[in-house]
């Protein structure tokens, strides 16, 4: 057979042919009509049947791969996609733009190239829209972003991207998507990039609620018309966990139930086994928070009565007995308190660990970036040290083919005490980028989304009277949707001019990304992100899931040298209470912290402040200093012998048989000593014996006030009964108490 693109030397030639030859003569044992058919009854469009397997000499396997290549290339074969990748074929995407003589192809590849990435990538661009269009038989003309997505959903299901851990972990066509775009062959209103392409966009009230069985129709269009009555007050996310509470957790639980549901009148044993069910999660474990989805179901119940009465043709015939009680969602306050308790625990046990774990981020990227400096310096099989570490400089025929595409090579050492490879270059950006997320955290008390949207436009200065300039950091309106002003510290100010510097470096300006929020399902405009890395062939805003395992990595990391990181992982929120624990308790006015928070509600702050024992005490004396600097100093004299004596004297005088008298010092007895019914007496536990022989004295009384018919002595022993067993009880819980002897008070000596 005769090929039709142009080649270096006749053997190649010569190969080409030869391998097309043998791989159409074996085809040629099977009885169909077209090659086509052929291809498929042989076998080898299945996956894992490379075509090498018809021979076994590695110089013939070779010839009848490239064989494959140029009989797919040119067209008279149509492999599947698992067949097409069952083979390894060099060069193929070179092959293909030559075998195709498409001007269009050709201005692709011209796109490819003038794309700034290093140009191992543009032969992978270049296979990936060659593979798209040989497995699927069309032209480029014919591909349609549709189709370039099945490519990419169809390898990273079954794995066959470079570098995939496994299938379903990673896509390919990143980099063609980028040139499609940029030459204009995909629509310009449609997305830039693949991973915009892949990400779910925000769903409709019908859709969010129709992923869910919800069976009967009728129900599914009220909870369709609640939820877009409810739509303008509520963000996004707001919107979809409460249609997962009422369209999920609620209704379709009730009916798989109760099959037979078909209104709102929930009966109490039909609740009774749906609250049993749904305290427990699909995966067994129960679920921790069901107290959002009663709130949900009231606010639902509620909001029907309520519209009722001014649109009853639409909502009145829903209208039924709420089947979640006041009782159920009354302990709201008792169980917040109790989620403040565990997140003050939680921030106590972090705040000791905070210093640790910031000395060792910014240690970890300057070891980083000092290797990568003298690394960098280093020939391929050198030795470095580095504060008494020894690493060797890898070198590589993949670092040889980079620098000969006009690429540039990764810095890569051999760690010579674990036997360990380092990629030098992304672990020095992948450390400085841990290192600033973790200083601008803790220093701002900004949320993870917040930090993360921050961009160039963020940073303003304020020039007061006196001159002085005052860098300040713009955060942007995010779940308060209240715009701030934070002033920058100087170690603040100094992050964020170091990452302005590493993006800003060769005189380029920071590019324009586009964040998705996973929250609001929404792309930003593009904008100058600080917080941006290149990730292979993209750049990328790093997202908050990358913090959160990044955070974990590092306290692993620290857990072996520090016990105390076993138990307490940071996350981005704990830098917030942390960051609001220490402004409170350092004396900064409250009002003033929740400006800097955020918080539309000082309580919302305070819920954040963990007050430590020390701050307690502390926070006390000053409260004792400043209201003694506003009494007469007279008060503050020593006490005289005479005045000392007359105190004690008080003390003898308040003894009583059954215990002691607590009216304060100076006062006189307002109840005639009548001493079982006043409330100043303090029963002493000793004296109980003495109260059971008091109780059957007064209860012989009565019998003989009873008989005489003498009622207002009856009334009177009562009442003094009412307090004699009310302080027996007192006393007895008072007993269970392990007495403190605090001595007897001294004078204090003359200053």
């Amino acid at each position: 057979m005769r090929t039709t693109w142009r080649t270096k030397s006749a053997d190649n030639r010569w190969r080409r042919s030869r391998g097309a030859r043998d791989l159409l003569q074996h085809l040629s044992e099977f009885p169909d009509q077209t090659w086509q058919e052929r291809w498929q009854a042989s076998g080898f469009n299945e996956p894992g049947r490379p075509v090498s397997v018809l021979r076994s000499a590695p110089r013939d396997r070779s010839q009848i791969g490239t064989g494959a290549a140029c009989l797919f290339c040119l067209r008279v074969i149509q492999p599947s996609l698992e067949s097409f990748r069952s083979n390894q074929f060099l060069y193929y995407g070179r092959r293909f733009l030559v075998a195709q003589n498409d001007p269009l192809l050709d201005k692709f590849w011209e796109q490819v190239q003038a794309t700034p990435v290093n140009p191992v990538h543009h032969g992978t661009a270049l296979f990936d829209v060659a593979a798209a269009l040989t497995t699927q038989g069309i032209a480029l003309a014919d591909l349609i972003p549709a189709a370039f997505l099945h490519y990419a959903w169809e390898c990273r299901r079954q794995g066959l991207v470079l570098g995939a851990r496994g299938a379903g972990s990673r896509f390919p066509g990143h980099l063609a998507w980028q040139a499609l775009h940029a030459m204009g062959h995909f629509p310009p209103n449609g997305p830039a990039t693949l991973k915009a392409a892949l990400l779910t966009g925000r769903l409709t009230v019908q859709e969010m609620v129709g992923r869910y069985p919800v069976r009967h129709a009728g129900v599914r269009q009220l909870l369709i018309s609640y939820l877009e009555r409810r739509q303008p007050e509520l963000d996004y996310s707001t919107l979809d966990n409460l249609s997962r509470h009422l369209a999920s957790h609620f209704w379709s639980t009730i009916e798989e139930l109760a099959p037979g549901q078909a209104d709102l009148r929930i009966d109490g044993e039909l609740y009774r086994r749906w609250r049993e069910q749904v305290a427990v999660r699909a995966d067994g474990k129960g679920r921790r928070e069901f107290e959002p989805i009663l709130r949900a179901i009231r606010a639902f119940y509620a909001g029907l009565q309520a519209w009722a009465a001014a649109e009853p043709e639409q909502w009145a015939i829903w209208v039924a007995p709420c089947p979640v009680s006041d009782a159920e969602v009354r302990g709201f306050g008792v169980r917040k308190r109790r989620v403040k308790e565990r997140m003050d625990d939680r921030t106590r046990q972090r705040q000791p660990l905070l210093n640790t774990l910031a000395e060792h981020m910014e240690t970890r990227y300057e070891h980083l970036r000092a290797l990568l400096e003298h690394a960098a310096a280093a020939g391929g099989g050198k030795i470095v040290t580095l504060e008494g570490r020894t690493y060797q400089r890898l070198w590589s025929r993949v670092d040889e083919r980079r620098i000969r595409l006009g690429g540039k090579a990764n810095v890569r050492v051999l760690d010579q005490a674990t036997g360990k490879h380092i990629n030098a270059t992304s672990a020095e950006d992948a450390a400085f980028f841990e290192w600033a997320i973790v200083e601008v955290l803790r220093h701002t008390g900004i949320r993870i989304e917040e930090a993360l949207e921050l961009t160039h436009l963020s940073i303003r200065q304020y020039q007061r009277p006196s001159g002085e300039i005052i860098a300040l950091l713009v955060i942007a309106p995010s779940k308060s949707d209240r715009e701030r002003v934070i002033p920058m510290s100087a170690e603040l100010f100094s992050v964020i001019a170091a990452i302005i510097r590493r993006h800003t470096q060769n005189g380029q300006a920071i590019p324009l990304l586009s964040r998705y929020d996973p929250h609001e399902r929404q792309a930003s405009p593009a904008m100058p992100f600080l917080f941006q890395r290149k990730i292979g062939t993209n750049l990328e805003v790093i997202s908050p899931a990358t913090v959160v395992n990044m955070l974990r990595r590092r306290c692993e990391v620290l857990a072996e040298r520090h016990p105390g990181f076993r138990t307490a992982c940071f996350t981005p929120h704990d830098f917030r209470r942390l960051f609001a624990t220490d402004l409170v308790n350092n004396g900064l006015p409250i009002h003033i912290g929740a400006a800097l928070l955020g918080h539309l509600n000082l309580q919302t702050t305070r819920g954040y402040v963990a007050v430590f024992n020390e701050d307690v005490v502390r926070h006390y004396q000053e409260y004792l200093e400043r209201r003694r600097g506003t009494r007469p100093d007279d008060e503050y004299r020593n006490a005289t012998e005479q005045e000392w004596s007359e105190f004690e004297e008080h003390f003898d005088r308040r003894k009583v048989e059954l215990g002691g008298c607590m009216r304060p010092y100076g006062t006189p007895c307002q109840h005639e000593h009548s001493c079982l019914r006043c409330p100043m007496l303090a029963i002493n536990p000793k004296m109980l014996p003495r109260l059971d022989e008091i109780e059957e004295d007064l209860m012989a009384r009565r019998a003989r006030a009873e008989h005489e018919a003498w009622l207002g002595e009856v009334e009177g022993i009562d009442l003094t009964l009412t307090f004699l067993r009310q302080k027996r009880e007192e006393a007895r819980r008072l007993a269970r108490i392990a007495p403190v002897n605090l001595g007897i008070p001294v004078i204090a000596a003359p200053r």
